[in-house]
């Protein structure tokens, strides 16, 4: 009798441990797309303890999207970072999967928003080196309000900013940042709201004159379109070219392809750069419309891709598959060799051939 009390103790005192251990998560309950999902906890588990923090996407089913194995510090804290650069907008939740936790909170559900679009830029994306870079636009519902900017130069470091500039009655804004380099600049916009979105602005370097020449006549003339894409949605651009050789660039924080279609129809594809760098190619301008198909890498992406267009007259999204496209577009079967049947048809000759051969010797 004794041993069965002090057994039911054991079990009851085992079980007592097992439920002071506990977990709790936060996390905000909106998100833009593109900012860090942070995901901060406490646990009563031991300094070192490995912990499991996933990312599932919502919708009529459950999928993990990512997953972080993140140490129990010093403090009984943890704090995990999920990148949502590349997801579409929805309902996520992150959630350390454990059980027994008691009155833990191991979940916590994140709307992923997009307000890109309430950027309209004004100034140009593709501006010339002079010492400073203009920046200038409209933000949607931020009239007689103000808007926060941030410069990240080429090199990743902070070159402007954050700084506060005020909104006009219609939500405009413009500022000059200071630039000491050539490269793509990173502005990234926050209002009372949160984080809004950014743009890119390449500032090129400045063409050297040689003696004798006019500055009009060799004046760059930069054209440009943006849009979404995805690999299952990829963004098409016809882009009008002059007599001129027409160089063309997308721009850079994510891996794009090019494939555009030379004058004889051909397809060519170029990625030969990273996110780092915009991947460019030239074509030779004939006065005929150059048809560009921009998509990216990875498969998880659906951004903004702008394409640029040096002596060009114009760059316009394409609202259907332009043709050299569509008429490239992978057969969905193997073409046969001809050997095949052939040789099949040999076969069935031989075949006839022995069978009247028994009925002969029959």
């Amino acid at each position: 009798m004794k041993k069965i009390v002090l057994l039911v103790t054991g079990i009851l005192f085992l079980a007592g441990i097992t439920s002071a251990y506990q977990v709790d998560i936060s996390a905000p309950e909106t998100l833009a797309v593109g900012k860090p999902l942070i995901v901060n906890g406490t646990t009563t588990f031991g300094i070192g303890t490995p912990i499991d923090v996933v990312l599932y996407y919502q919708l009529t089913t459950t999928t993990e999207i990512k997953r972080k194995i993140v140490y129990v510090q010093s403090d009984y804290t943890f704090r995990a970072v999920f990148d949502t650069t590349g997801l579409q907008t929805g309902m996520y939740k992150v959630e350390v999967p454990t059980t027994g936790m008691g009155d833990s909170i191991t979940m916590r559900v994140v709307n992923l928003i997009d307000r890109s679009d309430d950027i309209q830029m004004n100034s140009p994306l593709y501006q010339n080196f002079d010492g400073k870079m203009s920046v200038a636009g409209t933000i949607r519902g931020d009239e007689n309000s103000g808007v926060q900017i941030e410069v990240i130069g080429p090199d990743n470091l902070v070159v402007f900013g954050p700084f506060y500039i005020n909104t006009n009655y219609q939500g405009g804004f413009a500022t000059e940042v200071p630039v000491k380099e050539p490269g793509d600049y990173e502005v990234i916009f926050t209002d009372a709201k949160g984080y809004i979105g950014n743009r890119i602005i390449t500032v090129a370097s400045p063409q050297p004159l040689t003696s004798g020449t006019n500055p009009a006549a060799t004046k760059t003339v930069v054209v440009s379109a943006h849009t979404k894409s995805s690999r299952d949605n990829p963004a098409y651009f016809a882009i009008t070219g002059g007599s001129r050789l027409v160089t063309i660039h997308t721009s850079s924080s994510i891996d794009w392809i090019l494939e555009y279609a030379d004058d004889k129809g051909v397809i060519h594809v170029v990625n030969e750069e990273n996110e780092k760098s915009p991947e460019k190619v030239q074509v030779q301008g004939k006065g005929q419309t150059i048809y560009i198909k921009a998509y990216p890498l990875s498969t998880s992406v659906n951004s903004e891709v702008f394409v640029y267009a040096e002596n060009a007259t114009s760059v316009v999204i394409s609202s259907t598959i332009p043709a050299p496209f569509a008429l490239a577009a992978p057969q969905t079967t193997t073409p046969q060799s001809p050997v095949i049947p052939i040789l099949g048809a040999a076969a069935v000759g031989l075949a006839i051939l022995l069978i009247a051969g028994k009925h002969e010797s029959r």
